[in-house]
């Protein structure tokens, strides 16, 4: 065999095995595996709803790699590793800690887990809010101030405080240990400020990257709002595009994500660092056959929870997902 010859045989080999590594490398990322971690996670379902099961809040651990997704129909918690496609219940419902119906749900440097209630308080007497520590021990179950409070989202604050947003009135509510115990109190009535319209008022909320306001969406209408992170001072952040339906919010940088559940649609929008201006970079439609609602940031990745509102009677797989086109 000539030298010319063996060159082209080595060459062709080259080429092969490129060829080869390259096909595995796309397969891998198709399958969603291609650092390690699903992209779909598995939620149990509750085999005693008569409605199946429909989910609304997820919260980060960053610092664990754990999440924890709220279930509307019951009030349980469920908890996920970004490693293993399969969650488990972490906290039970249907009258656990006086919790039957949960939503936003975000987690603190402690990793302490903190949960919106929604309606479950209104008329009932029972608590508005949860929080529970990393062993899921219960710290607090807490009413809010008022009679007609439906707690949506929550976010960490700088004090490193819990805010609360209220979608039946402007409002938020901060919750912190103090020295009585944990406590609940009205941080920032905007009531004077943003008017109440018909539906889901204040919803998704997140902190600006330099800390110092709230970004706040009014998904009902579609207009978003910034609260002064010290002084709960609020006004409207102007917008050049439809956010009708913003529910959930996850900032990254300078880039703020809007999931517009019903509407179905995800915006991108570029946020300045004090949470005060907002340009959008676009809008992709999400999966016709999903209804997401809230979302987090996770070692990288977004999580999107598929709620199964669009279903009278939910029916699994139910999921939490990485691509919402799919």
């Amino acid at each position: 065999m000539n030298r010319h010859h063996l060159t082209r045989i080595l060459l062709t080999a080259s080429i092969v095995a490129s060829a080869g590594l390259a096909g595995a490398a796309t397969a891998s990322a198709h399958s969603g595996h291609s650092s390690g971690r699903p992209a779909t996670y598995l939620l149990q379902g509750d085999a005693d709803s008569p409605v199946g099961s429909k989910f609304e809040g997820i919260g980060a651990d960053q610092r664990r790699g754990l999440f924890y997704v709220s279930e509307v129909t019951g009030g349980e918690i469920h908890r996920g590793s970004v490693n293993s496609a399969r969650t488990k219940e972490w906290i039970a419902g249907d009258g656990t800690d006086g919790r039957y119906t949960a939503r936003g749900i975000t987690v603190d440097a402690q990793g302490r887990v903190y949960v919106a209630g929604g309606p479950n308080g209104i008329g009932t007497g029972r608590p508005d809010l949860w929080v529970y520590d990393a062993k899921g021990k219960l710290l607090a179950a807490l009413r809010a101030p008022g009679n007609d409070v439906f707690l949506n989202d929550v976010a960490i604050g700088r004090d490193g405080a819990a805010y609360f947003t209220n979608s039946n009135d402007a409002q938020i509510f901060r919750v912190a240990p103090g020295r009585g115990g944990w406590q609940a109190t009205l941080w920032a009535d905007a009531s004077k400020v943003i008017e109440r319209k018909d539906g889901f008022n204040l919803g998704g909320i997140v902190l600006s990257a330099d800390r110092s306001g709230f970004v706040v969406a009014q998904g009902n209408v579609g207009r978003m709002w910034r609260f002064d992170s010290r002084t709960g001072a609020v006004r409207e952040i102007a917008t050049d595009t439809d956010l009708v339906n913003a529910d959930g919010l996850v900032r990254r940088g300078n880039q703020l994500t809007v999931v517009r559940n019903f509407s179905k649609m995800i915006a991108t929008l570029r946020v300045s660092a004090d949470g005060s201006r907002l340009v959008t970079l676009g809008q992709r439609p999400t999966s016709a056959d999903r209804v997401l609602t809230t979302a987090k940031e996770l070692r990288g990745r977004i999580l999107y929870v598929d709620s199964k509102f669009d279903e009278a009677v939910a029916s699994g797989p139910y999921q939490v997902i990485t691509d919402p086109s799919r």
